[in-house]
């Protein structure tokens, strides 16, 4: 279906680009800022950026915004942004979970693209709700599962599908951190105090944070369903009402077996994403803190080491690599080929035509798989373990 251009659109021009959430005291909405900035495709032109009028002024001009780009909600610049013939093409929503779904659905009603962090909403049903306004409005809605950006697990993916190796019997997937062991959302740390907070992160803490991280690159990489999950949550901070460490079994639909462990209590581990899937014919590494090496080993063989943009690299990481083997791309560049896949997405849509070849993103599909593998883990959890079907 062809999404008419906005205002002076042209399709190969940058696209205006609005956020949510994201400013004074917020590490994420840097992150996107820059992600989106990385390959030229988007202007940012206006925002509102804190949950008060008098934060929200102090970021949009800490970033540059024009003093009329900057609003105090989402809803008046939805509003607003709309009646403008330069409104904004596109919105980038960065805040805490529990605004998610309002800012998605009034920026859809506005003509309006959305770029929306994980997870996406408070509950399954309120992701349904969103799913609802995305295929009402017609426009691209993507989340920002931003692992699936990266050259190596891009090949990964394509390596899988392509049956290098062979049935998938195995995956092993972790991300622990070390954040929360003490008290942290104790001590003024904002990141910290809605993470642990129910009404703002929904019913998951490290389940929906980083869990769903865990779980969106497995689901990416092996590309088979989960069909039932056995959880353990548990909360070792005192008085937190939510989990911070999260251990976990999976079933696969085609007989795979896995596992899943996401913490945020264990120390020495910063930010320690590893997913490790074996099949029949051989096995597959990756390591977040070291994404420019993946291990490939097939079966009775030598362990070999696959980098980024080396010998043997196909179309599906190629085309997400910058610079040459050996000069490290990471974080900031995995968020960027999301931003980027996303705007070839829209420029395609300004007249009608489908994405270059090649294009992908987490869409709000995505989405709700995370919704659902959290409520599931949740009840799980609350059966003492019990299996739960997703």
């Amino acid at each position: 279906m062809a999404i008419e251009g906005r205002g002076d659109s042209v399709a190969g021009g940058r696209i205006r680009l609005g956020m949510i959430g994201g400013g004074e005291g917020a590490f994420i909405g840097a992150v996107h800022r820059l992600a989106a900035r990385m390959d030229d495709h988007y202007q940012f032109v206006a925002g509102a950026l804190s949950s008060t009028p008098e934060r929200s002024r102090r970021s949009g001009e800490a970033v540059g915004l024009a003093p009329d780009r900057i609003y105090d909600d989402y809803q008046s610049m939805a509003k607003a942004e709309a009646a403008r013939a330069d409104g904004i093409e596109a919105v980038a929503i960065v805040t805490p979970n529990h605004v998610h779904a309002g800012a998605t659905i009034a920026f859809l009603n506005a003509g309006v693209h959305v770029i929306c962090d994980k997870p996406l909403a408070l509950s399954l049903e309120e992701g349904r709700t969103m799913k609802a306004a995305v295929e009402k409005s017609g426009r691209i809605f993507a989340l920002t599962h931003n692992y699936t950006g990266y050259p190596l697990v891009r090949r990964a993916h394509e390596m899988v599908k392509a049956g290098e190796l062979g049935k998938i019997q195995l995956v092993q997937v972790e991300y622990p951190q070390d954040w929360l062991t003490a008290p942290t959302e104790t001590t003024g740390n904002k990141q910290a105090a809605w993470r642990v907070d129910p009404a703002r992160s929904g019913a998951g803490g490290a389940l929906g944070d980083i869990g769903t991280h865990a779980y969106n690159l497995a689901d990416f990489i092996v590309g088979i369903e989960v069909s039932e999950i056995a959880a353990d949550l548990s909360s070792f901070g005192q008085g937190r009402q939510l989990d911070d460490n999260v251990q976990m079994l999976l079933r696969y639909a085609n007989g795979a077996r896995g596992s899943l462990w996401a913490s945020q209590v264990a120390p020495g581990h910063e930010n320690g994403l590893r997913i490790r899937v074996y099949g029949t014919k051989a096995s597959l590494t990756w390591v977040q803190a070291n994404p420019n090496e993946m291990f490939f080993a097939p079966l009775g063989e030598a362990i070999r080491i696959l980098t980024r943009g080396g010998s043997g690299s196909g179309p599906a990481d190629a085309r997400v690599t910058r610079i040459p083997p050996g000069h490290p791309e990471g974080y900031l560049e995995g968020f960027a080929n999301i931003y980027t896949d996303v705007a070839l997405a829209i420029k395609a849509a300004r007249s009608g035509a489908e994405p270059p070849e090649g294009v992908m993103f987490p869409t709000i599909d995505d989405g709700l798989k995370g919704m659902a593998f959290i409520e599931a883990a949740v009840k799980s959890s609350k059966a003492n373990g019990a299996w739960a079907k997703l």
